[in-house]
């Protein structure tokens, strides 16, 4: 599903973030990316999306080299990647139902298939009872649950998560991982980039830590390591 191989990237003030690295992810894995701040952990995950772009170096998904992608074909791929944020980035004056169903509509998905996906979809994520209210009208886990809903309703084969429970109490990050885990279990592959050492510790998957743009460990059923 994911492949780099030897990605660097140099920011214009001389920072290196990348420094070669190589790394291959499987279809269906769920994978942890750690490490301290600062040690190119963003940039790793922005460049999966192509919200960065490598100095030099090739980032495959699956099978498309986004080092080479034409921009006009950025939107294209995106629609084929979920993407996460910690501060939702929900649309303020659209309710549960239309932020959701807004991803299918920029797709000119056909009206009965949005009905049928956002239902669905919020349904997964226990939202189906809440979908005519507006974004201030939630709590800050409701507001995720919505947020993975529209990550997830055109069924990608690749969600990638950026600290998704950073703003969360540990209760609800424990319900965020817990959809996010059947959302895994649909044979969606998960990349998440998290400082919560509680989570990684517990809910075992693979761990690969940055570190100085480099992938310092790559372990199944790794542990955290970090101090937080």
């Amino acid at each position: 599903m994911i492949v780099m191989k030897d990605v660097y990237k140099k920011y214009s003030n001389g920072v290196v973030a990348s420094n070669g690295i190589n790394i291959e992810i499987s279809r269906g894995e769920f994978v942890y990316v750690v490490g301290p701040s600062g040690a190119g952990k963003s940039t790793f995950i922005k460049m999966m999306y192509r919200e960065e772009t490598p100095t030099s170096g090739d980032i495959f998904i699956d099978g498309v080299n986004l080092a080479t992608l034409k921009r006009r074909k950025v939107p294209y791929l995106r629609r084929r990647i979920g993407v996460v944020f910690q501060d939702f980035k929900l649309l303020p004056k659209l309710n549960v139902y239309e932020n959701v169903a807004f991803a299918l509509e920029v797709i000119e998905e056909t009206p009965a298939r949005i009905r049928k996906k956002v239902t669905d979809v919020l349904e997964l994520v226990g939202l189906a009872q809440k979908a005519r209210m507006f974004p201030n009208e939630l709590s800050g886990g409701e507001q995720q649950r919505v947020a993975i809903a529209r990550s997830i309703v055109n069924v990608p084969q690749l969600v990638i998560a950026d600290e998704p429970t950073g703003n969360l109490d540990p209760e609800t990050s424990y319900e965020i991982m817990n959809i996010f885990e059947r959302i895994n279990a649909r044979g969606t592959t998960i990349v998440m980039a998290t400082h919560n050492k509680e989570i990684v510790n517990t809910m075992k998957h693979r761990v690969i830590a940055v570190e100085g743009g480099l992938i310092a460990r790559d372990e199944l059923g790794g542990a955290y390591g970090y101090e937080v």
